[in-house]
């Protein structure tokens, strides 16, 4: 039986959360179909396109993402303190930029005004709708949503086009949060869609290295601010340059014929997270195989389960292993 969502998801716990989205039947509706030689590549734009926008009106960030052939992988941060800041009037704008909204919020918005009784309706409607704007179910399903009617618009066709919902796992803490990022950002290269992370389309890797290149952070992604400190801005606790450096040496350590390994070159990110390069290959090729629901060290994951009431820690004997 599937986990309920709120099993899954604990923002006291971790903001930070990988969710994952499977074509139906697992067929490449957004790559090559092998049968009829037709191309669907261009609807990985459309994927890319709507994540981003997305990402704009909601209270959640994108950390990184990889819209593969015939999957999604995003790593999504919430930030429900944003959410707080947002004026009543910016809560429903943001909100009819989804949707058409209620009469009230529509007479709302035209400046109309309102009697007491419907200016407290109106009040309310605006809460349900913050609390929606930081919701990781409703920004899955508008983005899975949408792209479903446009490709059964464009196959002249009905029916799913996703399998049933998108799976999620909470990242506990950095270690978790960097590994599955890279995981992530690799996608393409292990699956031989792409030599190298700067060639790999449809990916927050690629658009990251772009603008780094001109000194630039990507500006619809969550940024890298550095290592954790005291008062630290909104961002990655990590630095550009140093995931950058390690996303790329991990990929030359990808072989389908050697497991490979980082030598002395390792950059400073996995001392100071204490993982061994050895661990470090492992989590970064075999992310979703190792771990099924919560990742994080022993501790984060035994609060985790403690706070939504999990009898058992699920994988915590290859967290302690891999996060040694």
């Amino acid at each position: 039986m599937a986990t309920a969502r709120k099993k899954q998801i604990s923002l006291i716990d971790t903001p930070y959360y990988h969710c994952v989205s499977r074509c139906v039947r697992r067929a490449f509706l957004c790559g090559e179909d092998k049968v009829t030689g037709q191309s669907y590549e261009h609807r990985r734009g459309w994927v890319e396109k709507k994540l981003l926008a997305l990402s704009q009106t909601f209270a959640i960030d994108i950390c990184a993402y990889a819209v593969m052939s015939n999957h999604t992988h995003i790593v999504l941060h919430v930030d429900v303190e944003q959410a707080k800041t947002w004026t009543m009037h910016e809560v429903i704008t943001r909100w009819h930029q989804l949707f058409k909204g209620t009469l009230i919020t529509q007479q709302y918005l035209r400046g109309e005004k309102l009697i007491k009784p419907l200016q407290q309706i109106l009040e309310e409607t605006a809460e349900v709708y913050r609390t929606r704007l930081t919701d990781i179910s409703w920004f899955m399903r508008i983005l899975n949503e949408s792209i479903a009617i446009q490709a059964n618009k464009e196959d002249k066709c009905t029916g799913r086009f996703w399998e049933g919902r998108f799976k999620s796992q909470a990242l506990l803490d950095e270690v978790a949060l960097i590994a599955c990022m890279a995981y992530v950002d690799l996608n393409p290269v292990r699956a031989q869609m792409a030599k190298t992370p700067e060639t790999s389309n449809y990916t927050s890797i690629q658009g990251r290295i772009k603008l780094a290149i001109k000194g630039k952070q990507a500006p619809q992604l969550l940024p890298f601010i550095g290592n954790p400190r005291k008062h630290m801005p909104k961002g990655l606790p990590f630095e550009l340059c140093d995931y950058i450096q390690l996303v790329d040496l991990t990929g030359r350590c990808i072989r389908a014929d050697k497991r490979g390994y980082i030598e002395n070159s390792q950059p400073e990110i996995l001392t100071r997270l204490g993982i061994s390069p050895q661990n470090w290959l492992v989590l970064t090729t075999q992310f979703r195989q190792c771990f099924h629901g919560a990742v994080g060290r022993a501790q984060a994951l035994t609060d985790f389960c403690e706070h939504q009431h999990l009898k058992k820690r699920a994988s915590v004997s290859i967290c302690q292993k891999l996060f040694a």
